[in-house]
């Protein structure tokens, strides 16, 4: 069978979340998790809505990660000042420990997903996938 594109990305993706959960489940962390301590890190205080558009997932599946996250002491959610539907959620002391965790693990298995990749072509491919998920995007510049 030749390789296709649809094949190759699914299995590339599927191993990818296979290694980082297994090396951070050891931690305590759970599938959606890490994802959100990535998000997190960059855009800590962001509301609900704001990370589950940044970590491409449904509201309700961000409603129930943060729920786990925060009964394990990750995050805080707070009431933004003037509107009390409104939270903001934030890394605690230890979500930001776990955050490192996670970075850690992404570099680890990213440098082990481009091995013998030159920096050119890593630089290639990033820009190919970026664009491969505009192309993935309706109008309103969503994925469907």
């Amino acid at each position: 069978m030749e390789p296709n594109f649809h094949y190759q990305i699914m299995v590339a993706h599927t191993d990818f979340q296979k290694k980082v959960l297994n090396r951070l489940r050891k931690a305590g962390l759970t599938a959606g998790q890490p994802k959100v301590l990535d998000y997190l890190k960059d855009h800590n205080g962001a509301n609900q809505k704001a990370i589950a558009q940044g970590c491409h997932m449904e509201p309700a599946s961000v409603s129930s990660v943060l729920a786990g996250m925060e009964h394990a002491g990750l995050i805080s959610r707070q009431a933004e000042p003037g509107d009390r539907r409104s939270l903001r959620v934030y890394l605690t002391p230890l979500g930001e420990e776990k955050s490192r965790l996670t970075q850690q693990v992404f570099g680890e298995l990213e440098a082990q997903a481009l091995r013998g990749i030159r920096d050119t072509q890593r630089r290639e491919l990033i820009a190919l996938l970026v664009q491969v998920a505009e192309n993935l995007k309706d109008e309103k510049g969503e994925a469907e």
